[in-house]
């Protein structure tokens, strides 16, 4: 385990790009962790205020728990990747202080955390497809109660 100030330096070098996507994985999170929040807050919300016999057939209450399990699946596939993606880190760094060839790992990691990050992005834009569905829903709704 010979390892240099200037291969260090390089490893460096070559892990800033996975650190800068993994910083946006840490960025998309926040904004998954804090949708999902505001779907479960309104979610007690909406049971609190209704009936005991209406919480069954409430159709929002239906939507909000899709919505949280599209969203609970973007957060694990965001978390698969950010985990992709540090070992993808911690393997050039191995790979470099061992003299070990892991490029084929490093290559395949990194595809896998893409894969990742994409699926998390599929599931959010369903959630956000859903929402969407929910709006024009209480719209329509709205706007027949005005024309009676």
């Amino acid at each position: 385990m010979n390892i240099q100030l200037d291969d260090i330096g390089r490893i460096i070098q070559l892990s800033i790009a996975p650190v800068f996507m993994l910083s946006g994985v840490g960025t998309h999170l926040v904004v998954l962790t804090n949708r999902l929040a505001r779907i479960i807050d309104r979610s007690r919300n909406l049971e609190a205020q209704l009936a005991p016999e209406e919480l069954k057939s409430s159709v929002e209450l239906d939507e909000l728990h899709a919505r949280s399990h599209l969203i609970n699946r973007s957060i694990t596939l965001a978390c698969l990747c950010a985990l992709f993606i540090c070992l993808v880190i911690a393997s050039l760094f191995t790979g470099d202080a061992l003299s070990l060839e892991l490029s084929k790992i490093i290559a395949s990691l990194f595809v896998l955390g893409i894969a990742s990050l994409v699926g998390s992005f599929v599931y959010f834009l369903r959630e956000i497809f859903v929402a969407t569905r929910t709006l024009d829903r209480d719209r329509q709704r709205r706007m027949n109660s005005f024309r009676k």
